[in-house]
């Protein structure tokens, strides 16, 4: 079966958010859940969801990221955490520029809904790093949201070494660097589903600070 856009879901331990994720994916949309290592039935509840399962045992964002990435067929490929702040009915806004040749990457900027959407030190981090991303590349963005799309061999030609929370970041890093046309599209953010195991944390935020500090260093 053709599928329109392949959605990659980097998945730790999202077993209950799972349940409302994937029913709301649109149609002509298949995920693809990574599991990264999770110790709950992440697995098995992404599979009798139908979505199609891979297994990265290696944890780190961006090696369950580039592992969906590996397993996709769609010519266009999507991103989008599984934790439910995101919603996948929000996708076709996101893939919109992608798909009609309007945009080479395509960037969901977060608008928080809700208490608790997005911790303040996770929201002035996040607007730390896009702030010295549209210094080093002139990319004008303001966020730097899980959620984005962009064609499936583009992106592996880009070369991402990254496998930590570096991954978002020198994409984007990358694709400006390349002179892609690059877009940002406003969708809703929720609070997440369950415990949050990076932003939702100052420890976990300070670590994916550092790694995208990192790449910023070596690329920007």
């Amino acid at each position: 079966m053709t599928h329109l856009v392949d959605v990659i879901f980097p998945a730790l331990d999202e077993a209950e958010a799972l349940k409302w994720v994937l029913p709301r994916l649109p149609e002509g949309y298949r995920a693809i859940v990574v599991d990264n290592a999770s110790t709950d039935a992440t697995a098995r509840i992404a599979a009798e969801l139908g979505a199609l399962v891979v297994s990265e045992p290696v944890r780190g964002f961006g090696a369950a990221c580039y592992a969906g990435l590996l397993a996709a067929t769609a010519d266009v490929v999507a991103f989008c955490d599984a934790d439910a702040s995101l919603d996948p009915r929000d996708l076709p806004l996101v893939c919109g520029p992608v798909l009609a040749g309007t945009a080479d990457l395509a960037m969901g900027a977060r608008l928080p809904e809700g208490r608790g959407a997005w911790p303040p030190h996770a929201r002035i981090a996040n607007r730390y790093l896009a702030r010295r991303l549209r210094k080093a590349t002139g990319a004008h963005l303001t966020d730097l949201g899980p959620m984005r799309s962009v064609r499936r061999q583009a992106l592996l030609d880009l070369g991402i070494e990254d496998r930590r929370f570096g991954w978002p970041l020198e994409m984007a890093l990358r694709a400006a660097n390349s002179g892609w046309t690059i877009v940002e599209v406003g969708v809703p953010y929720r609070p997440r589903v369950g415990r949050s195991k990076v932003t939702g944390t100052i420890r976990g935020t300070a670590r994916a600070v550092n790694d995208m500090g990192r790449v910023l260093a070596e690329l920007g």
